[in-house]
């Protein structure tokens, strides 16, 4: 009999836990992405053919013509971005093809990374207090805090970044949301064995930069965190597209945008793996600032003085995104309108912090 009520108990208890586990599988999961100054015109057109020949801007112009371009803007594209084009063009929306009337800009009026990731992750510019790249803890309130001061959310945020100002943009000491950025390395007790590998790897891989890491530690990292803690919000932020663009390294910043798309692949593959993430996950995926055309060198900057570089684009797919394509309607659609979007897909109250309106593609 007691050997009875044992496992009665043991079984009541796992039913218990499975239960559990399956109310926090239907809660709603979203993964924040952001390219650092990719342009809108190589998403929705491949290489650029004014660049892609030009050799003070590439190094090996046979080698990169052959592996990214192709006569038809749509196959350069698809080239480019193989996932974005083959598989989310299928299942969710792409904003931002100006040329077909699809328009989103930042409302910040600086156009460069510490305002733009203000703007994206607190859902309104602030053009008074964010005026540089400087190392300030950020005065206002992301929707990465906000989600992290509710119960339901706690210890559930979490955030990556190849650049070390993030945790100042997220200001990690107020808002309790670990950041992994720069050239940190995962700290946790309990670490796997990809993480003691990314810990060992990164202090011998020297960068070209002084602040950035490369991407791959950066997805790295993150990766390993969905699969170990299975967080609900995690943003995610690439950075070598602008410090190749910056260095006029043409080649570089194309084949790091491909790298990129393979990174997201692997995340959304995972995703649609894990019992956890599964059908409850939305991705929402854009830029900082977007950058010059014209003169062609502008290409290399951005900012206020650069024509088109307040030019960004939006991806979205999963949970609560109707499939629609590349969009070709006309809209406008305004950066500042993604964290009051985040909140809405997790059900999150925003109090009284003051954003920009959801998307209203937006579902629950």
């Amino acid at each position: 009999m007691k050997k009875i009520l044992l496992i009665g108990a043991l079984l009541l208890g796992c039913l218990q836990e499975s239960d559990l586990y399956a109310q926090e599988d239907s809660s709603p999961k979203v993964i924040l992405i952001t390219l650092d100054g990719f342009r809108w015109q190589e998403l929705f057109t491949g290489a650029d053919s004014l660049l892609i020949t030009n050799e003070e801007y590439v190094a090996d112009t046979t080698g990169l013509k052959k592996q990214f371009w192709r006569k038809n803007a749509k196959e350069r594209r698809e080239r480019l971005m193989p996932f974005v084009w083959g598989s989310i063009d299928e299942m969710g929306q792409i904003h931002g093809n100006r040329s077909l009337g699809s328009k989103m800009n930042l409302t910040n009026k600086h156009w460069f990374s510490y305002p733009g990731y203000n703007e994206i992750l607190s859902g309104k510019a602030d053009d008074e207090r964010i005026t540089s790249n400087d190392k300030i803890n950020n005065p206002n309130r992301t929707i990465l805090e906000i989600a992290n001061n509710r119960p339901a959310y706690k210890g559930k945020v979490v955030a990556f970044g190849s650049w070390d100002v993030f945790p100042f943009i997220i200001n990690e000491e107020r808002s309790g949301v670990p950041v992994n950025a720069g050239f940190e390395i995962a700290t946790e007790d309990k670490l796997t064995e990809r993480e003691r590998f990314l810990n060992e790897l990164q202090p011998i891989v020297p960068s070209p930069w002084g602040t950035v890491r490369f991407d791959a530690f950066t997805h790295g990292y993150a990766l390993e965190q969905m699969k170990k803690t299975h967080p609900d919000l995690v943003y995610i932020s690439y950075g070598e597209t602008d410090d190749f663009a910056h260095d006029g390294d043409y080649q570089e910043y194309l084949t790091s945008a491909n790298r990129t798309d393979g990174f997201i692949k692997e995340l959304w593959d995972f995703v649609e793996s894990d019992k956890y993430y599964k059908g409850n996950t939305t991705f929402l995926i854009t830029t900082d600032h977007g950058r010059g055309t014209k003169p062609l060198d502008t290409w290399k900057s951005h900012g206020k003085d650069i024509k088109g570089a307040d030019e960004v684009w939006l991806v979205a797919f999963g949970k609560g995104i109707e499939s629609r394509g590349e969009v070709t309607s006309k809209e406008q659609l305004y950066t500042d309108q993604i964290a009051a979007s985040v909140a809405k897909l997790l059900n999150v109250q925003v109090g009284q912090a003051k954003m920009g309106p959801e998307f209203e593609f937006i579902t629950n």
